[in-house]
């Protein structure tokens, strides 16, 4: 008896590991293959190069002139001039250090872009094994129906059997024939929602059952690892550096402006050439920038902090339910196992002991919980996608 209890639960492994790794290979699939990363994989690398079109010097100013005398004895005048602005030399390093962190920025929303895809993924795969695990139940209890109805009707034509019992097992046949067919349809949208995902290429998932997944029972120590995975934070905290080397920036564009350059200038029998030196004093074009920084830094730290908040309640609620449904699950399974009476139903009607509509109300109650537990174990899972999310 203990070697084939092991041998169950080994079988059952098996099973429902072999449906933990089809899902991720699907969503593997889909990570190469989705339009939406690839051309978001494309505006990311754009954006990189973006970043760093505003960090270099600005463009020399070069000038010439060339002047007529009057009156003409004293001859023309030539003028030459070639100048470089600089801004304060601290103003490069912060303009570099802004540059990188967007490019960061850009990479991070990648990445949650790419975690809400396979999240996606992941719930229709969910939704898919659930149909796919109905319609195998549904396909057996056509089978059954449309025995009972094969078997009442020629009873009918025997005269062993009147009208309304025919009639009842063909409306029976008809009705679970035609929820099967709704199943069909929507395990039909199902592929199409993933052949979608993945870039137009069809999806091969079969599995018809769910994996009980392990629930971190620690979840305060659980979270502190998927808070670090969360891109969101990421993106924020990036910001609110992005805010602080600005504010730096902003200090320093506040600071004058070095000019540089070369100039000549020749008239009949005199040339003169030197250098230039000049100062731009930002007196007015910057006002209030940094105070504009420094509010921005304030404001982003208060939207990291009310989005942490957030995430670990909702997090802690996504657990707690997530426990709840497993345990609704066990106890679900436990039940029906001790209160299965399909074969006893079934020896009842064949002896005539229960009529019909009574064997098709009782098949209908145990087809109805079978329902319920596949729904359970569909939102658990999907509830743990959610869960697992940042993990």
């Amino acid at each position: 008896m203990d070697k084939i209890i092991i041998l169950l639960l080994l079988v059952f492994f098996q099973l429902t590991l072999s449906a933990q790794n089809s899902i991720e290979n699907v969503v593997k699939e889909v990570e190469m293959n989705n339009s939406s990363l690839a051309a978001l994989r494309k505006s990311v690398e754009a954006q990189k190069i973006g970043n760093r079109t505003a960090i270099f010097l600005q463009n020399p100013e070069v000038a010439f002139n060339y002047l007529w005398g009057n009156p003409s004895l004293i001859g023309n005048r030539t003028d030459l001039s070639i100048s470089q602005t600089f801004d304060f030399p601290s103003a490069y390093g912060f303009k570099n250090q802004i540059a990188e962190l967007k490019n960061e920025q850009s990479e991070l929303d990648y990445r949650r872009q790419l975690m809400n895809i396979q999240l996606k993924t992941r719930l229709t795969c969910f939704d898919l094994i659930y149909a796919n695990a109905w319609q195998d139940e549904l396909t057996r209890r056509v089978a059954q129906c449309r025995t009972i109805a094969i078997t009442y009707q020629l009873l009918f034509e025997k005269g062993e059997s009147n009208i309304l019992d025919y009639n009842k097992a063909q409306l029976n046949l008809l009705n679970v024939g035609k929820e099967l067919e709704a199943v069909e349809i929507e395990r039909n949208a199902l592929l199409s929602e993933l052949m979608l995902l993945n870039g137009g290429k069809p999806v091969a998932l079969k599995d018809t059952s769910f994996q009980m997944p392990e629930i971190p029972q620690d979840f305060d120590q659980w979270y502190l690892s998927v808070e670090q995975n969360n891109p969101t934070f990421g993106w924020l905290k990036k910001e609110i550096e992005i805010s602080q080397k600005q504010t730096g920036l902003n200090r320093a564009l506040s600071l004058p402006k070095i000019q540089t350059g070369y100039m000549s200038e020749s008239v009949v029998g005199q040339q003169f050439q030197g250098i230039t030196v000049g100062l731009t004093i930002p007196l007015f074009e910057n006002k209030n920038k940094v105070k504009y920084a420094e509010a921005s830094q304030q404001a982003m730290e208060g939207i990291a902090s009310d989005n942490k908040i957030q995430f670990y309640h909702q997090l802690k609620a996504l657990h707690t339910k997530t426990i709840a449904l497993q345990k609704n699950i066990r106890d679900y399974r436990s039940s029906l196992l001790s209160y299965d009476s399909t074969v006893l139903i079934k020896k009842a009607l064949d002896k005539g002991d229960i009529s019909l509509i009574n064997y098709i109300l009782e098949f209908s109650l145990y087809y109805e919980s079978i329902g319920k537990l596949l729904q359970l174990e569909r939102d658990m899972h999907k509830t743990m996608a959610a869960l697992n999310q940042y993990n």
